[in-house]
C-alpha cells in the first residue's frame, strides 16, 4: 500500500545522489515514497537505471523516464499523475538531504498538512524561512491549480511562487527545527557542476525571474490565490 506523501525528487546528471538520499531515507526513519524523474536524454541514464535496478519494482523508492521538461516541467507532470494517489506531494532537488531528528521529517509534514490545504517547508541551512527550497504541500493544490508551479517558470523563482501561494491563501509553516538541508555551491556544499551552471546562468536568472515578476504582477498570481482561497473555505 502506498504512503500518503510522495518527494518528487527531478534529477538530471547526478545519479551519484540516489544512494545519498535514499540513506538518508533510512537514517531519518522516513516512510515517505520516493520518486526520481529521470531524463530520457541524460548522459547519466545507464548510472540511473543501474541505481534503480537495486530497488524493487513499485515499493518505496522508484524512477520514471521521460522527455525532458526542466525541472518545473518535470515536477509538474509527475504531481499532477500522483496528486490523484497521494494526499500529499513534495519537491526535494537532488541535493537536499533529510536530516534525522526527534520526529521523523516525514511525520512532521503530515501532522502540519492534516487540518486542510496549506503548504510546509523546513530548513535548508541556507535559505531558512526566506525560501522554501525544498517543500510540501497538500495534494487539493495541485489538482486545483493544475501544477505545482507556474507552468511558465523553468527552474528558478519556483520557492518564491510557493511562498506566494501560502501566505495569500493563509496556510504555510515553517518549522526550523525540520531540517532537509541544501547541499548547494552557495552554502559551500558542492562544486560547480553542469547542471548548476546551467540552471544558474545569467540567462536562466533573467528569463524565470522575469516570468515569475509577470506572473506575480499580471494577474497569474491573484487568479490562482482566488481558487486556493476558495479551496480553504470548502475544506
Amino acid at each position: 500500500m502506498a504512503d500518503d506523501l510522495l518527494v518528487i525528487i527531478p534529477t538530471r546528471g547526478r545519479p551519484q545522489a540516489v544512494p545519498a538520499i535514499t540513506r538518508a531515507w533510512h537514517e531519518t526513519g522516513a516512510t515517505a515514497d520516493l520518486l526520481f524523474a529521470v531524463d530520457n536524454d541524460d548522459p547519466e541514464l545507464d548510472a540511473y537505471k543501474r541505481e534503480a535496478a537495486k530497488f524493487k519494482t513499485g515499493g518505496q523508492f522508484r524512477f520514471v523516464y521521460g522527455r525532458r521538461l526542466r525541472l518545473c516541467g518535470t515536477l509538474n507532470q509527475q504531481a499532477i499523475k500522483a496528486a490523484k494517489r497521494y494526499r500529499f506531494l513534495a519537491f526535494m532537488g537532488d541535493d537536499h538531504r533529510p536530516r534525522p531528528a526527534a520526529i521523523p521529517w516525514d511525520a512532521r509534514i503530515r501532522e502540519c498538512l492534516s487540518g486542510g490545504p496549506g503548504i510546509v517547508y523546513g530548513n535548508d541551512l541556507l535559505m531558512g524561512e526566506r525560501m522554501p527550497t525544498a517543500v510540501a504541500m497538500t495534494s487539493d493544490i495541485v489538482t486545483t491549480l493544475g501544477y505545482m508551479a507556474p507552468p511558465q517558470l523553468v527552474h528558478l523563482c519556483l520557492d518564491l511562487v510557493w511562498l506566494d501561494w501560502g501566505r495569500g491563501m493563509g496556510r504555510i509553516t515553517y518549522l526550523d527545527d525540520m531540517v532537509i538541508e541544501h547541499l548547494h555551491p552557495a552554502a559551500g556544499k558542492a562544486e560547480l557542476d553542469q547542471g548548476y551552471e546551467e540552471a544558474n546562468s545569467s540567462e536562466r536568472v533573467s528569463s524565470d525571474s522575469a516570468a515569475y515578476y509577470e506572473y506575480r504582477d499580471g494577474g497569474g498570481l491573484e487568479a490562482d490565490l482566488e481558487k486556493l482561497r476558495k479551496l480553504v473555505e470548502e475544506a
